[in-house]
């Protein structure tokens, strides 16, 4: 029994070796020193090894050999006096490679330390992290001004703000003539810039087509995150506070603030709502979640009401009805 135990641990120790030696041929300079392949002890200085490098790469550089076999073996040395070089150049890789040469029996700290550095990227993560962050708040930002853009575009064709922007403008005395002129043909050259003009400085655009501003770009988001949190943590203590411990009433920009929550609206889509319609979300009193409730119901029968009025609706159901919905096409006869 116990020959059998010790056959067992010696089979054990010679597989660990063995795979010991295996390993060993992939990292540094294999079964090779790396100073002596360069010609130089571990003494020896940085301008030292880069001196000696350089003499040996001059006598191995493929180029230098005519002849095919030389050429051949002439490449493999100018490969093996590269890596060598790499590995002690590198005072953060010399130093590990030393600590390997010195404790060669902690082999698997050092094949893990070779191949973390070996894998790692070779560029600074923080400068990718700068540059990424610096990219998306360009597009961020130029994004913004498309949209805001193509929202200025889109009144500027639409006749009730076109109308009232030129209104506008021959009040301030931007334009002249009388109010037949108001057809886009009729204006003077320049008038649309005129317009855009006006509407830019009248119209309070919100929502995702807002005006862009420099502190909502992502950098600027970054940098403000830490007030922002602050700012958010006394916002909800004091809301705390102020309405479930002392039962204070909530102001308008609360009230309004509870039936956005309710709505499930982002900050940007209930801004975009009438200001008539958000009075009239007050005077309902929807911050009152049974109110709420109530008149969400209300608004759910209505528009089902209306859609089963609508006669386009009634079409589509009598075509589900008579066809089925997997046989449905975009045939109008």
């Amino acid at each position: 029994m116990i020959l059998r135990m010790l056959w067992c641990v010696t089979i054990i120790l010679l597989h660990t070796l063995g795979a010991h030696s295996q390993l060993l041929e992939g990292i540094y300079c294999g079964k090779s020193n790396c100073y002596d392949i360069l010609g130089v002890t571990r003494e020896a200085t940085k301008n030292e090894i880069a001196k000696s490098y350089r003499r040996l790469a001059k006598q191995y550089h493929p180029d230098l050999h005519r002849d095919k076999d030389a050429k051949l073996v002439a490449e493999e040395q100018f490969k093996t006096l590269a890596n060598a070089y790499d590995i002690l150049k590198d005072e953060e890789s010399r130093s590990e490679y030393d600590d390997m040469l010195d404790n060669p029996d902690q082999y698997y700290a050092h094949y893990y330390r070779y191949y973390k550095r070996r894998m790692a990227p070779k560029v600074d993560v923080r400068i990718v992290l700068v540059v990424t962050i610096s990219v998306i708040s360009v597009i961020q930002y130029y994004s913004g001004w498309q949209r805001y853009d193509t929202a200025i575009k889109y009144f500027m064709t639409v006749p009730k703000y076109r109308n009232r922007a030129i209104d506008i403008a021959k009040q301030e005395g931007l334009l002249h003539g009388d109010k037949k002129s108001k057809g886009k043909a009729k204006m003077p050259k320049g008038v649309d810039d005129i317009i855009k003009k006006v509407i830019e400085d009248k119209m309070d655009i919100k929502g995702a087509y807002a005006k862009p501003s420099i502190t909502d770009v992502l950098w600027i988001q970054l940098i403000l995150a830490p007030y922002t949190i602050a700012k958010y943590i006394f916002w909800y203590v004091s809301w705390i506070w102020r309405h479930t411990i002392m039962k204070q009433p909530y102001s308008d920009e609360e009230k309004l603030y509870l039936i956005r929550k309710y709505l499930k609206m982002g900050q940007y889509q209930f801004d975009s709502q009438e200001e008539g319609r958000k009075q009239d979300f007050l005077d309902k009193e929807l911050w009152i979640r049974e109110n709420f409730d109530e008149w969400f119901k209300e608004e759910e029968e209505n528009a089902k009401k209306q859609l089963a009025e609508n006669n386009k609706y009634k079409q589509y159901r009598r075509y589900l009805k008579n066809h089925g919905v997997g046989r449905m096409t975009f045939d109008d006869s």
